[in-house]
């Protein structure tokens, strides 16, 4: 080997963990926005007059346009090249940013954050997309999602703790406003040192617009019914339609895209049990855990009374938790156990921290009550991010690594929209009971009311995540290949030679086949890269 292709392969190498660091930045800004606006949401609500119904839409705008958009996000990347389509990302994102900052109104508020949503729409699947063909060796791999799963995972609760500092020190605007240096510097490295991808327009596939409509507006239907069923009730018309109206256009986009020729979401990508069954725990612990996030929110600052900073700092164990059981446990032990005996037990780890909080009173201490559920909700939602998100991607085409991507992404924000919205009624309805037989004039009962309405909120919530953890242990049959663990030489082939999905040993030759399909596919996919290029172009990585 040359010094030329010596020194070639040293900067690759480089390259690629500096596309890591702005894959992972991103990231950080999609996940930490959705949760920074919570410690801001008591201050914004009162300066822009929102009511307790709509203030829920602050979060599930966000959250309903970013899951409702994903697949085609997710579809622009693999189209338009997923460098192309994260850089528009990035910098839309910062111009919504801008304006939700800048709002006047609730409405603009909302559309804002929709906005936002929507641009992270572009952003997230192609992030993961890109991450997952940065990086195809085990060891790198399972070290490259340890780091992506921990962003994912305590991103949320750092963005607790930056929004109180900036709500405290600053106001509540910057929680937005800050977004907009961030993005635009992250646009500008990506520039640099993410592989050039553009797909030419001779290569492009049409899109699936039907599709599109009949996915987002499904999502949209059923999170309106359940949003308004806090002031009208569930047995309401104008519940019950948008919730019926919800599930006829969801069947209806499952019946498009078995058959139109070019579909937004390849049925047979959610059909594999292991996506299938990452992407649908994933969708039902962010159920439980937006709307969980949402009442400890309102918890602290409303009925404790804490500062915004103090109550974003409360949140700094449970982002601890996560990082260590993501990177210290889950990122060890992905490449040694099945992936099931990582996400099933997680899950259960969270419910019991959601258990605890079901004790929660109004004079409970922070110390006693509040820490040793996030401890709890923290390692174990550590031991879920990073698996299912590799699981998600491991195994699919080049080809469709934006929709596998949006697939699980999907999950994430659209449980965490039907969860906000879902949460918010149920605490609101119980709320609602507690104080029709009481004097509800008395401040103390007031306060009692709503932390009888956070119980009642947790105690489903926690039944949510035993009910991912069941589905997780009944899909997920995912296990690692040996010498995945060691990364020895010629462990991607050993590893094949022995891999089947059922758990169960595969033919040596059927297992080389299958890698023989896959390290060609890579190859067509860097030959028309190359070639779109040009030839005269050096390759970009």
């Amino acid at each position: 080997m040359t010094a030329r292709t010596v020194a070639g392969h040293e900067d690759a190498d480089r390259r690629r963990w500096w596309a890591l660091a702005v894959i992972a930045t991103a990231q950080l800004m999609i996940v930490l926005d959705i949760t920074i606006v919570n410690i801001a949401l008591p201050s914004a609500q009162r300066d822009l007059g929102i009511s307790d119904a709509d203030r829920q839409w602050v979060i599930t705008a966000y959250t309903l346009a970013f899951g409702g958009l994903l697949l085609l996000g997710g579809r622009l990347g693999d189209l338009f090249g997923r460098k192309r389509v994260f850089t528009v990302g990035l910098l839309g994102f910062a111009l919504a940013s801008a304006l939700g900052g800048a709002a006047v109104s609730p409405a603009m508020l909302f559309g804002a954050r929709a906005l936002q949503g929507a641009f992270g729409a572009l952003l997230a699947p192609s992030a993961l997309g890109l991450l997952s063909t940065t990086f195809s060796d085990p060891r790198e791999r399972s070290t490259a999602f340890g780091i992506f799963g921990a962003i994912a995972g305590g991103g949320s609760a750092i963005g607790f703790i930056a929004g109180g500092l900036l709500t405290e020190y600053l106001d509540w605007r910057w929680c937005l406003f800050v977004n907009v240096p961030i993005a635009a510097v992250t646009a500008f490295a990506a520039f640099s040192v993410l592989r050039r991808d553009h797909v030419g327009k001779g290569r492009r596939l049409r899109l699936d617009l039907p599709g599109a409509l009949l996915g987002c507006g499904g999502l949209l239907a059923i999170v309106y019914g359940t949003s308004e069923a806090v002031t009208r009730g569930w047995g309401d018309g104008l519940v019950l339609g948008p919730l019926v109206l919800g599930v006829a256009l969801l069947a209806a986009f499952v019946l498009v895209e078995r058959r139109t020729a070019h579909p937004l979401l390849p049925l047979h990508i959610v059909a594999d049990r292991n996506r299938g069954g990452g992407a649908l725990s994933v969708g039902l612990a962010m159920v439980g855990m937006f709307g969980t996030f949402l009442f400890l929110t309102y918890y602290l600052q409303a009925i404790k009374h804490f500062s915004p900073i103090v109550s974003g700092l409360s949140f700094l164990p449970m982002t601890v938790a996560i990082v260590l059981s993501s990177t210290g446990f889950a990122a060890r032990l992905m490449t040694r156990v099945p992936s099931r005996n990582l996400i099933g037990p997680g899950l259960v780890l969270a419910a019991g921290g959601m258990a605890w909080l079901t004790q929660m009173r109004v004079d409970s201490p922070w110390a006693a009550m509040v820490l040793p559920a996030e401890l709890l909700i923290g390692f174990g939602m550590g031991l879920v991010f990073m698996p299912a998100m590799s699981l998600a991607t491991l195994g699919v085409a080049p080809n469709e690594a934006g929709a596998a991507s949006a697939t699980i992404n999907s999950a994430q924000q659209v449980g965490g929209s039907v969860g906000t919205a879902l949460l918010n009624t149920v605490a609101a309805s119980a709320t609602a009971s507690f104080l029709a037989t009481r004097i509800a004039a008395d401040p103390a009962v007031r306060a009692q009311g709503a932390v009888h309405g956070y119980v009642v909120a947790t105690w489903v919530a926690m039944g949510v995540l035993l009910a991912a953890a069941l589905v997780a242990v009944l899909m997920i049959d995912h296990r690692p290949a040996p010498g995945e663990a060691t990364a020895v030489e010629g462990g991607a082939e050993a590893a094949a030679a022995v891999r089947a999905a059922d758990g169960r040993p595969s033919p040596r030759a059927v297992a080389r086949a299958d890698v023989r399909a896959n390290v060609r596919a890579n190859v067509e996919a860097g030959a028309e890269v190359r070639a779109e290029a040009g030839p005269e172009r050096p390759p970009a990585d």
